[in-house]
């Protein structure tokens, strides 16, 4: 790394918001990466930055460690990765956020529906279940997965 480059732990924690100790884990588990100087004290790259920026974001979506690793193999290690490098992870995730995303605003539709329907009966409860007939279709809240009342 050129000096003046890198940035100390307590800088980077200091700029990302992450704790001290959260930033040795991700390194542990091969996330991120840094050297260490003459003292002996740990100096990231800049470009560390916008890995933990990533990693924080996709925990937040869910995503596991295992997950994210696979996604950051992809970007270099020698060099900051550069608006190509991270569109080619951005356009991996898009589609399956888009899934997540239209997922979640059917279940907030239906969950609307029946909340603010008013029937108070049982019998006309489209999410009303009655001898878990449900099941048939498998494990999981099926009417809010998608599955009709009519089908089933």
């Amino acid at each position: 790394m050129p000096l003046g480059r890198e940035i100390s732990i307590g800088q980077l924690a200091a700029r990302t918001g992450l704790a001290v100790s959260a930033i040795r884990y991700y390194q542990a588990q091969g996330l991120i990466s840094s050297e260490r100087n003459a003292g002996g004290h740990r100096r990231f790259p800049r470009s560390v930055i916008r890995r933990l920026s990533f990693i924080r974001i996709a925990q937040q979506f869910g995503y596991s460690l295992d997950r994210i690793r696979a996604e950051l193999a992809s970007l270099p290690e020698n060099r900051t990765p550069n608006q190509a490098d991270w569109s080619l992870i951005a356009g991996g995730l898009r589609g399956e956020l888009d899934a997540q995303i239209a997922g979640l605003m059917a279940m907030r539709d239906r969950l609307d529906g029946c909340i603010g329907c008013g029937c108070l009966s049982l019998e006309k409860c489209a999410l009303y279940n009655p001898e878990d007939k449900a099941a048939k279709r498998g494990s999981g809240p099926r009417y809010l997965m998608g599955d009709s009342s009519d089908e089933i």
